[in-house]
């Protein structure tokens, strides 16, 4: 009998769950009773009466449901996040691929420093860069403006770029895509690593051009990676928050909101506790399709391999 059929007919191991059981504990404790006290939340109806007595919020049903799936504002910030989620998340892949494949060819020295300085983005908290790029893009003191009014023909003295909406969404696109990178480029440069050289130099003596090489060779040879990369990009992305809390001061308005921005608005500004928890609730639940692809990538990687 071979070693593969003996291998195969060992009994299933309980260390697998063993070893994810403490990660499994630590988030039921952490998020356990805050995702419930959400859910039950958003089926009732809080005010500041209930908030500060303490008594039980009167049942709602459906109602705080209905009312956002109803406005006509709900599905618009629905449709902006998708966007905004869709547009940072290609970005960042695209220039996460460049900088990995750019990793990939130089020599290990500026190899190195690339790494040094993608891991200093990488460990900059949130905050720290809201506050540089909102300092860079400044009407008034912003480095950016600055710059460009140096191209001739081009005034853009006290610009404020958050006027427009599209332009302010692409300062924040910029933000998100500047953290995000470091983790894309990482990834995507460890996957590179595995693929085997002996394909593309074939490829290369069979006559192929470099763009035919990385296109026919070298994405599908890491298009699992790629596939995570992404999929884990879109996750993060729908929620953010924190980037246009801070570009926008803490006060970002109407056009600027997103699902995560939406929902704290609605609890925390507006004081409609249930509907910010319905919105977020929501939110959530949307996130869970996304994790659901996610799983089911990994799940088809780990039976190609």
């Amino acid at each position: 009998m071979s070693a593969d059929r003996v291998r195969r007919r060992r009994p299933p191991t309980l260390l697998p769950y063993l070893l994810m059981a403490p990660a499994v504990v630590a988030l039921v404790l952490v998020l356990g009773y805050p995702l419930v006290d959400m859910v039950v939340l958003a089926f009732q109806d809080m005010t500041r009466e209930q908030l500060f007595s303490g008594s039980t919020p009167p049942w709602a049903g459906l109602d705080q449901f209905r009312r956002i799936l109803g406005d006509g504002f709900f599905w618009t910030v629905v449709l902006r996040t998708v966007l905004f989620t869709a547009v940072s998340v290609v970005l960042t892949v695209v220039c996460g691929t460049a900088t990995a494949l750019l990793m990939h060819r130089v020599s290990p020295w500026v190899r190195a420093v690339i790494s040094g300085v993608l891991v200093t983005v990488w460990a900059m908290p949130v905050m720290v860069a809201g506050a540089i790029f909102r300092w860079l893009f400044d009407a008034d003191y912003g480095v950016v403006n600055w710059l460009l009014s140096r191209l001739p023909g081009v005034d853009l003295a006290r610009h404020n770029w958050f006027t427009d909406p599209l332009q302010g969404f692409a300062v924040i696109v910029a933000v998100v895509v500047w953290g995000s990178l470091p983790f894309a480029a990482i990834t995507l440069r460890a996957a590179l690593a595995q693929v085997p050289p002996e394909l593309e130099e074939s490829a290369v003596l069979d006559g192929a051009r470099p763009f035919q090489v990385l296109r026919h060779i070298t994405l599908p040879s890491i298009r699992p990676v790629l596939l995570m990369v992404t999929t884990l990009m879109a996750i993060w992305n729908f929620g953010t928050f924190n980037q246009i809390w801070i570009m926008r001061g803490g006060q970002p308005e109407r056009e600027y909101y997103l699902l995560g921005v939406y929902s704290f608005i609605e609890s925390f500004a507006v004081n409609r506790y249930s509907t910010g928890a319905a919105i977020a609730l929501v939110t959530v639940v949307l996130l869970l399709a996304g994790s659901v692809v996610y799983l089911r990538q990994m799940l088809r990687t780990g039976e190609v391999e």
